[in-house]
């Protein structure tokens, strides 16, 4: 079975991402309860400020997970690139069934018994105590279980800031295509919730039943780990000053994160925390720039016109040059290029190109009015992407692109879903799936050559991470890694691997 087969390779990475995820929802879960139960309190004794906390905690509810830690990375003190984050947005998805759950259980007590209590000469504060909060548990505690199994869910997503857990598996998979890798994390995060709801349940039947008395020993369990896993959660899983290598979420990406953390162990004798697959280049730039992450690779045409926002260049050293000064105005450091110029390539199915004698770019705006095209978000964005590109060779498609994830355009074209999209020019589907690159010939697209970046701070705490990459330097080129590509997304073997057996050749 490819599934259980996976899990066993990988089965060192698989506790260690189980843990991650493990830590973070009962974490976020502790420190929900904390906050949740004593808003609780408060909303149910003064109704309309409780309408407004209640109102807060909806209004959250409605912000889609991505987009709240989307607004969370550039936050100082709660934001930023990795569990710090995921554990703020976990909690503030964790209050209000919390919240909602206190104030249902508390308001549900039966006056006379709050009238007994107050004429057997009980303060205030032994009535919640001993009566209130007991009287509450059940509810409570069922508020608690939806937290802790929306929890389970919820922090797969948190992987794409670099967060860890099981979720790293799923967006793996999804940038590879691939159903095993994203099995690996959907089914023991499933398992994870089954497993927590069941525990949960049972301890809530219990509670019904009358034990209400047992409301202290989990609510201080809670607390206990959350004070002792938080410390380890913040500090982002990593051991003590290893190098953080980051990447972006699409399969060449994960692949050049693996290349330049293996070449750190290797050639450097570091130790490395992987934070790959993290999202887009904005969110890697600012990972990089607030120290989340210490090196990743990017693209000089990218750095160029996406990050810097600098007019389109041509030449591959004028290019080189003014990248490298920008950043080094920004504290990072450009190592010399790994040798290999990814381009954008504008890429239509081999059948269509044969059919039509497809050759350039300017050869399919005739067709294109009765196309549909596909491109990923960034592409339809970027000053070197689809707006430009069209005033340049005056394209016009029968409807507006669709916006597809860059991994999954490749196939959505081989399927006839869209007849045209961008991709890269090293991708290894693009023989895989028999696609075909059109030659741009009004040359619209920037150079792409690929650079480590480096943050100046790591690079001076630790200069063997300049010795190590070098080694890579000019010695990846475009052929290797389109078959280092098409071995992990096409062959669907493991990166890791895949990189190991390319390191060992180029000895």
């Amino acid at each position: 079975m490819p599934l259980f087969l996976f899990w066993v390779s990988h089965r060192d990475e698989l506790v260690r991402l189980t843990l991650q995820h493990v830590v973070l929802v009962a974490v976020s879960t502790g420190i929900a309860v904390a906050i949740g139960i004593p808003l609780g309190i408060v909303a149910a004794r003064r109704p309309r400020l409780g309408a407004s906390l209640v109102g807060f905690a909806n209004l959250v509810q409605t912000i889609p997970s991505l987009a709240l830690l989307g607004f969370l990375i550039p936050l100082p003190f709660v934001g930023g690139i990795g569990p710090r984050a995921a554990l703020v947005a976990l909690v503030l998805y964790g209050l209000l069934p919390i919240l909602r759950t206190t104030v249902t259980g508390l308001r549900g007590i039966d006056p006379a018994i709050r009238e007994a209590a107050i004429a057997m000469g009980m303060t205030p504060g032994q009535m919640l105590r001993l009566v209130e909060l007991p009287l509450a548990w059940p509810s409570m505690l069922a508020g608690i279980r939806v937290t802790t199994v929306v929890g389970v869910g919820t922090a797969t997503i948190a992987a794409a800031i670099g967060a860890g857990g099981l979720g790293e598996y799923i967006f793996r998979g999804l940038s590879m295509v691939d159903a095993t890798v994203i099995l690996a994390g959907a089914v023991p995060s499933a398992a994870m919730a089954l497993a927590a709801d069941g525990l949960l349940g049972m301890l809530e039947r219990r509670a019904a039943r009358g034990k209400r008395s047992s409301w202290r020993v989990p609510a201080a369990a809670v607390a206990v780990l959350a004070v002792i896993a938080g410390t380890f959660a913040i500090r982002g899983f990593s051991a003590p000053r290893a190098v953080v290598v980051g990447s972006k979420n699409f399969t060449e990406q994960f692949v050049l994160g693996e290349l330049v953390a293996q070449a750190l162990e290797r050639y450097g004798d570091l130790r490395v925390d992987r934070r790959l697959s993290l999202g887009g280049t904005f969110i890697c730039d600012k990972a990089l720039r607030a120290g989340n992450i210490d090196v990743y690779v990017e693209y000089t045409g990218t750095a160029l016109t996406a990050v810097f926002k600098q007019p389109v260049g041509h030449d591959r050293a004028q290019v080189l040059d003014e990248v490298r000064r920008q950043y080094a105005t920004s504290g990072q450091t450009v190592l010399p290029p790994l040798g290999f110029n990814n381009t954008f390539a504008i890429l239509v199915r081999g059948s269509d190109a044969r059919a039509l004698k497809l050759q350039t770019i300017s050869d399919v705006v005739p067709v294109a009015r009765t196309w549909h095209a596909g491109f990923g978000y960034e592409f339809l964005e970027r000053q070197d992407g689809f707006p430009g590109l069209a005033r340049t060779y005056g394209l016009q498609f029968a409807d507006t692109p669709k916006v597809l994830d860059l991994s999954l355009t490749y196939r959505a074209l081989a399927q006839r879903q869209v007849d045209l999209i961008a991709g890269d020019a090293t991708a290894g589907l693009i023989e895989a799936l028999d696609l075909a690159m059109l030659a741009d010939d009004r040359h619209y697209f920037p150079p792409y050559d690929a650079v480590p970046v480096v943050n100046r701070q790591a690079l001076l705490r630790e200069p063997r991470i300049r010795t190590a990459l070098e080694r890579l330097a000019g010695r990846v080129h475009e052929g290797d890694m389109r078959r280092l590509n098409y071995e992990v997304e096409g062959r669907k073997r493991d990166a890791a691997a895949v990189v190991r057996e390319f390191l060992d050749g180029l000895r």
